[in-house]
């Protein structure tokens, strides 16, 4: 009897020795809270993105860079932040932090991202900012989305989670024309540090702002004050701010993850490209490929099954889970979530592209650790399975 191969997850981080010397070089050097392996990784992620106007702030998690970029351009009670239904909720959720209303708009049924024109039809006297969602790693239809801010003035907060380093209009995501924009550093994402994200803007008073409010509304920042060789005690809190500083920890892995991520790149287009080779003739719809010139990041490689397909999408997952293969989905709607759908008395007719993606899609294991033979794997069982 042959033994089944290792269960394969659907994501796992790559990390080597270069994440374990730096981190340990953080922890003896005794700074492992905020300090400066934290202000190095800011430096390098903007030297990456190319732009020194940028301003980059290291914060514990992508939720609260997204708090933070919406506190700092005053999003508040009585006001509206359009979004898309196919997120995580954290993309909504920050605006409810602050008071804020949400307003709910479908996707564009071949990109899986925001659809823009109906967040021009959600528009209203209260609306403050939209935030897109640039899905699994392909960027949302910024010009466009970009040119209905400008109309209405509206502020722009990007949610790049997914989108390191992918590029809109031959830009890449962090230096476009919004007012923020916002990565993850989660654990499967595109670089990892375990938990945290940056926080990216032009603009040097929301900067600022941005840096004051991540630690406690403190006017100083700490490890400006901690490493001081001359006295340096006196801080004043000029707002009631939050703890979402990274630690150097953490930042230590950052470093290591982006010296490596044009390698990631590579290996992530090349797992996607043979996912399309090798997939093509199965009742699927596949992951949509960027636009001509584009880069698009594959964080996510989302498979739909398409009306011929001879298993349901429960009964896909079961079965590849039968056979040691992990997979997710990306997203359970918000519309469908108990909070948003009672507290915006929302439902499944209200959006046709996003019910009728959810209600096919999954999320097959495409990470740079895995082996040409581990994905071998997978799509062997999706031919076995519904070829």
């Amino acid at each position: 009897m042959t033994s089944q191969p290792p269960f394969l997850p659907f994501a796992l981080p790559d990390t080597g020795e270069e994440e374990i010397a730096l981190v340990a070089e953080a922890i003896r050097s005794g700074w492992v809270t905020t300090g400066p392996k934290a202000k190095r990784f800011e430096q390098e992620v903007a030297a990456f993105l190319g732009d020194e106007r940028l301003h980059c702030m290291a914060v514990n998690s992508a939720t609260a860079g997204l708090h933070l970029a919406l506190e700092a351009l005053g999003v508040g009670p009585g006001d509206e932040v359009i979004t898309t239904t196919h997120t995580f909720t954290a993309t909504a959720e920050v605006a409810r932090y602050l008071g804020a209303d949400v307003v709910l708009v479908d996707i564009d049924p071949r990109t899986l991202c925001i659809d823009v024109n109906q967040v021009e039809a959600a528009i209203t006297a209260r609306t403050k900012a939209v935030i897109p969602v640039h899905y699994a790693g392909l960027a949302a239809d910024m010009p466009a989305l970009m040119a209905i801010a400008r109309k209405h003035g509206l502020k722009v907060v990007e949610d790049a989670a997914h989108a390191l380093p992918t590029t809109s209009a031959g830009r890449l995501v962090g230096t476009l024309d919004s007012d923020f924009t916002v990565f993850s550093f989660y654990a499967n994402k595109t670089i990892s540090t375990g938990e945290g994200g940056m926080v990216v803007t032009r603009d040097a008073a929301l900067a600022e702002r941005v840096k004051i409010m991540r630690l406690h509304g403190i006017n100083r920042d700490a490890f400006d004050r901690f490493r001081s060789t001359t006295p340096a005690w006196y801080y004043e809190v000029v707002a009631p701010g939050f703890k979402y500083n990274l630690t150097d920890i953490a930042a230590a892995m950052g470093l290591a993850q982006l010296a490596k991520l044009p390698r990631f790149l590579e290996r992530r287009q090349y797992l996607a490209a043979r996912y399309r080779e090798q997939l093509s003739s199965l009742p699927l719809i596949l992951a949509p490929e960027p636009p001509p010139g584009e880069t698009h990041a594959w964080h996510l490689y989302v498979i739909r099954l398409d009306a011929t397909a001879r298993l349901g999408r429960d009964a896909l997952i079961q079965a590849l889970s039968d056979r040691g293969i992990g997979t997710s989905v990306h997203y359970i709607p918000l519309h469908r979530q108990p909070y948003w759908r009672d507290r915006y008395s929302l439902n499944a007719e209200m959006f046709p592209h996003s019910e009728a993606a959810y209600q096919r899609m999954l999320s097959i294991p495409l990470f740079t650790a895995m082996t040409d033979a581990d994905q071998d794997r997978v799509i062997a069982a999706l031919h076995e399975l519904l070829g």
